[in-house]
């Protein structure tokens, strides 16, 4: 059975603002996030919906990882919720499935990001995913800041 981490965080930016920059994170992420990302391209699919596969590069330095590919399980605009599995690089190595559902919930100032991984430890010497729960919420306090500067 799988296991979950979770993490909820507050953006001051309006939601639709925030899940049309994540839905464009292939173009954008790189660009303001260059010492996270290398490069993040479409390898197969329209890189929006359903079964697109996206090839993740990571700046040098990154922990653990330097690629991941992923493929996008649901994409769901209506509901600002997308789903992805992880289905190639170092991070499989580690963990099986390991599955990312986000969801941005509008409020009256803002959204609320809701974010949950899904993974198994291939053994027990694997270490519980806390880099990437601290990865993912700082993304989100950054994407926010950068959003609202601009």
């Amino acid at each position: 059975m799988a296991s979950k981490v979770e993490a909820e965080v507050e953006v001051k930016s309006p939601a639709d603002n925030f899940w049309g920059a994540l839905r464009d994170s292939t173009a954008l992420f790189p660009r303001i996030f260059p010492e996270q990302y290398k490069s993040i391209e479409t390898v197969e699919g329209d890189g929006k919906s359903a079964g697109t596969i996206r090839l993740l590069k990571y700046a040098e330095g990154a922990p653990i990882v330097t690629f991941a590919k992923e493929r996008v399980e649901v994409a769901d605009d209506g509901n600002k919720l997308v789903s992805y599995s992880v289905i190639d690089g170092e991070l499989v190595s580690f963990y099986k499935p390991f599955k990312v559902t986000l969801q941005v919930v509008p409020k009256s100032d803002g959204g609320l990001v809701k974010w949950w991984l899904e993974y198994d430890k291939v053994n027990e010497e694997v270490p519980q995913p806390d880099f990437i729960l601290g990865t993912a919420v700082k993304t989100f306090k950054d994407l926010d800041a950068y959003l609202l500067q601009k």
